[in-house]
Parts: structure tokens; sequence; C-alpha cells
């Protein structure tokens, strides 16, 4: 990694929580330094292009089903497949990046599903790269309710606690 992606949060001392890294971005999230906004384009240009030949890859099964003539039915039933999947995945895969999944097992029994919906999933992740890094806005706030955290438990514990004065007792 560069050493963009490894520099910590403009306030962290080395002490303190520390910024969970998010693929492709490091922790540049943080300050949206080392080159943030041009790799967020170029992720997004690069989802939609993966997106667009996972297109061409259906156009080209569902040619073979034309071929194979299997009927309209499986056509039909092919096509629903694909498209209720990719709607599926990219409501899953959207929800992802806003916040942490309340079931992992059910996350886990939905892989498939969104594999089956990749172009979903793709598309999601291209939309999340027009707004911000994908699961940025769920990793700030983890991060910065720890520094919050840590502030907060910090200063309560400044200074030596036999030179604190004691209350008086009424």
């Amino acid at each position: 990694m560069s050493d963009a992606e490894q520099t910590p949060a403009p306030h962290h001392d080395g002490t303190g929580p520390r910024p969970e890294e998010i693929r492709f971005f490091g922790t540049t999230w943080v300050d949206h330094g080392g080159g943030y906004a041009p790799r967020r384009l170029g992720l997004a240009v690069g989802a939609l292009a993966a997106a667009v030949a996972g297109c061409f890859v259906l156009r080209f099964a569902y040619q073979g089903l034309q071929i194979a003539d299997v009927g309209g039915l499986v056509n039909t039933l092919v096509v629903l497949m694909f498209a209720i999947c990719s709607a599926i995945a990219f409501a899953k895969t959207w929800e992802g990046f806003v916040r942490r999944p309340a079931d992992p097992a059910r996350e886990e029994s939905l892989r498939s599903l969104k594999a089956i919906g990749f172009i979903g999933s793709l598309l999601a992740y291209a939309a999340r790269c027009l707004v911000e890094a994908p699961g940025e806005k769920l990793r700030r706030a983890e991060y910065e309710t720890a520094v919050a955290q840590y502030e907060k438990r910090r200063s309560t514990r400044t200074g030596n606690p036999a030179a604190r004065k004691k209350p008086k007792r009424k």
C-alpha cells in the first residue's frame, strides 16, 4: 500500500482507535486525501464497465438458450431469475454499505443469490462510489463513536487521582 493509504487520521495520536481500512481506499477515506476522489471515480467507472461486460456474458448465455430452443417458458424464467436476483443483490449490497448486517448467517445464505445477481451488486458499488467510498458512512460513524468514547475515557482519567479534591460531605 502507498504511504497515503497508511497515514492515520489527522487527530490520531497513535494511542487511540484506528480507522478501519476500506478496500481500494485504505484509510484515505478519513481525510479524503491521497487521490481519494480520482480513486472513487475510477472504481465507479470500473464497476460500471464490469456490469456492462456481465450483461454481454448474460446476453450470450441467453442466445445460447435460444439456439438450443429450450422454449419460451425457460427463457422467461432465466430472465426473471437474473432480474430478481440482481434487484435483491443491489438492495443487499447497498444496505451493506450503510449498516452492519443484523444476522450474519442470513447474509451468508444470500451469498449465492448475490453471485447470481452480480450485475446488481456491481451497479450498487458503482453508484455508491459516486456518493462516497463504499462503506465510508458506516465506518465513519463507527470510527467517530470510537474516538468520542476514547476521548471521554481519556479525559475522565487525567491527572493523579490522589491529588484530586475530595467532595465535601454534608
